[in-house]
């Protein structure tokens, strides 16, 4: 299929990753170890260590990337770029099922892409290598939006680090904001390979149709989306949210297993404020930025 399917992952950014976990694990993530990433700068070049590195909360759909940079001395991948503008989400990815069908597809469509960027990492220190097969959309000023898709992905998603005492197990939804919405959505959709619709909010929503196995060898075929918001209707989706920049990726959704039940006693009991979100998921629970790392984050019952 030369379209993306499913929403895979999102990042969040931080330049010290040791906050940036802290924080997800008391909101109840449970994460994977810390792994430094490796990559080829071209489609040519040489396998070489990277900068940057991650810890994850792989869900049975889809992940959270937390992702800061561990050895300022190396090639950061843009990292170092996307926090001069803010600490937050800076990354979606939508998986796809054949990168080949897809590179053509977007080079069909004039998009000026080299190659699959190939990208490893450790799955834990001395650990088995997990190697992923990308094509970022280059220059997007959203962040790094890219098709995805994992060629050991039995490896990352490790029932080890699956046991999230906040009950999540989808990702669901990211919401962006732009003051020039349909410039945004454009670029989705073209990455997309998929036809825009309105947003009952105002602005755009691509629907992903979703895939078994597409967004984690478990992941049922499940609709996800992305929806492009002008930065004065976010507050809609995302109430009391103020874009930190325009156009940025403001906020994510993460679906429950057991109604918010165990999400909503894990935040009364570490104090961390939660506010009532409408949208397209039903009731939500919206963290404020300011405790998920910078990103907005709403857990759907």
């Amino acid at each position: 299929m030369s379209t993306a399917v499913a929403l895979d992952h999102v990042g969040v950014a931080a330049r010290d990753l040791g906050p940036l976990t802290a924080a997800y694990e008391r909101l109840g993530f449970a994460l994977s170890p810390i792994a430094q990433q490796s990559g080829k700068r071209s489609p040519e070049g040489p396998v070489e260590l990277f900068g940057s590195g991650n810890r994850c909360a792989f869900l049975r759909h889809g992940y959270i990337e937390l992702i800061a940079i561990l050895d300022a001395g190396r090639f950061a991948n843009g990292l170092d770029g996307f926090l001069a503008r803010y600490a937050g989400l800076h990354i979606v990815a939508l998986a796809m099922e054949d990168e080949a069908a897809n590179l053509e597809r977007l080079r069909r469509a004039g998009v000026p892409i080299a190659g699959v960027a190939w990208l490893e990492r450790p799955v834990e220190a001395g650990g088995p290598v997990a190697r992923f097969a990308r094509l970022p959309l280059p220059d997007a000023p959203e962040g790094r939006l890219q098709l995805i898709r994992h060629l050991t992905a039995e490896l990352v998603w490790d029932a080890r680090w699956m046991g999230h005492r906040n009950a999540a197990v989808a990702l669901e939804s990211v919401i962006l904001a732009s003051d020039t919405p349909a410039e945004t959505a454009a670029r989705l959709s073209r990455l997309a390979g998929l036809p825009l619709e309105p947003d009952p909010a105002g602005g755009f929503i691509l629907v992903l149709p979703g895939a078994a196995g597409a967004a984690g060898p478990a992941a049922p075929v499940l609709r996800t989306t992305l929806r492009i918001l002008p930065a004065e209707a976010l507050g809609q989706v995302l109430p009391g949210v103020i874009p930190p920049a325009s156009p940025c990726i403001a906020g994510m959704v993460v679906r429950t297993g057991d109604g918010n039940a165990a999400v909503a006693a894990l935040l009364a009991a570490e104090a961390i404020p939660a506010v009532p979100a409408p949208g397209l998921w039903g009731t939500g629970l919206l963290v404020p930025p300011d405790y998920a790392g910078g990103a907005a984050l709403v857990f759907a019952a």
